[in-house]
């Protein structure tokens, strides 16, 4: 994670590797979460309206050379990893090569769109006929849940996945330190490292720094995935106290008292650089160590997001930041920290 740490200035050169037992993963430094692709719920993902900016944002980030997605199997369900298979099937073949692909397993051996136990072998295989690929470069545990599967099971699981050839890299979702570490260890007896922990970071929860995770993740070159980095839109300044934002939301839900003041300098930071409030929310996670999962569902918002590369919070904005953004909360299963 060094890339992240060190870099004067955060851009499309940057990368971070994603480490894998037989080859490493080259990504940037920002990540498209496609949660809203293909989700009906709380998205309400409609093919004719949203495909189409779905596709801007995709031809937008690959042209840029910053095409990497975050996908599961759980988001639709199924439908995201459909979308992500047809897109990279309309996708040159000289242009696939600079694309990452990650999805995600859920552990149960039942859930919609799957009738019946496959096991992690088996959902990654299916996960790869929807992508229409024959290897993901990551492949992660969604959630860290452990009544059907033990971690002991799970790394056995992502190690078959691994020497069968599957995936290049394997990552976590939603883990603590406890668990997270727990997975490294075992990951380890069979010469896989653990590339990836996936976890709810941003200004409005900055638990995974306050509790240690995000060290713990820095001190075994595990790549800390921030995904809501800009909390459901709350950190992009299209919503305020005057102008609350719609739907059900469940990510960076703080007071409007707490948000509105740090929107205030983030929007003082943003214009004094010249790009949107996002781009800070988006710049100051990656001043921290950890990819941001910027979610986008058209060319516009794929564009703002992409304003985050060109620069570097300075020491003193990233502490200005820090004094305004709170630690947040903690919900069972979906929030590590």
């Amino acid at each position: 994670m060094a890339s992240l740490k060190v870099a004067k200035i955060l851009d499309h050169a940057t990368k971070v590797t994603l480490k894998g037992m037989k080859q490493n993963v080259e990504v940037p430094a920002t990540c498209c979460g496609t949660w809203s692709w293909g989700e009906k719920r709380p998205w309400g993902y409609q093919e004719e309206r949203d495909l189409p900016g779905i596709k801007e944002v995709w031809s937008h980030l690959n042209r840029e050379k910053i095409g990497f997605y975050d996908g599961a199997e759980g988001y639709g369900p199924l439908e995201n990893e459909r979308i992500l298979g047809r897109l990279l099937k309309d996708t040159p073949q000289e242009e696939k090569k600079d694309i990452v692909i990650a999805t995600k397993w859920l552990p149960f051996p039942v859930f919609p769109g799957r009738l019946w136990p496959v096991g992690i072998v088996g959902a990654l295989k299916r996960s790869l006929e929807r992508l229409g690929v024959e290897q993901v470069d990551l492949y992660q545990v969604h959630i860290p849940i452990f009544v059907f599967y033990s971690i002991e099971t799970i790394a056995k699981g992502l190690a078959e996945c691994v020497n069968l050839g599957l995936t290049k890299t394997v990552g976590v979702s939603n883990y603590n330190e406890e668990q997270m570490v727990k997975m490294y260890d075992e990951l380890k007896k069979y010469g896989i490292p653990l590339a990836s922990n996936q976890i709810e970071y941003n200004l409005l929860r900055t638990v995974p720094e306050k509790s240690g995770l995000l060290a713990a993740c820095h001190e075994r070159d595990i790549v800390p995935l921030a995904y809501s980095p800009l909390a459901q839109g709350r950190l992009t300044g299209k919503y305020s106290s005057k102008n609350l934002p719609t739907g059900r939301r469940i990510y960076g839900n703080q007071s409007w008292d707490i948000i509105d003041p740090l929107l205030e300098t983030m929007k003082e930071i943003a214009d004094k650089k010249g790009v949107p409030i996002s781009a800070i929310a988006l710049n100051w996670v990656m001043c921290k160590g950890a990819i941001p999962l910027g979610g986008a569902r058209n060319g516009k918002q794929s564009g703002e997001n992409a304003k985050a590369l060109g620069f570097r919070l300075t020491d003193d904005e990233v502490k200005r930041l820090d004094e305004l953004s709170v630690e947040g909360t903690t919900l069972p299963l979906v929030q590590a920290g």
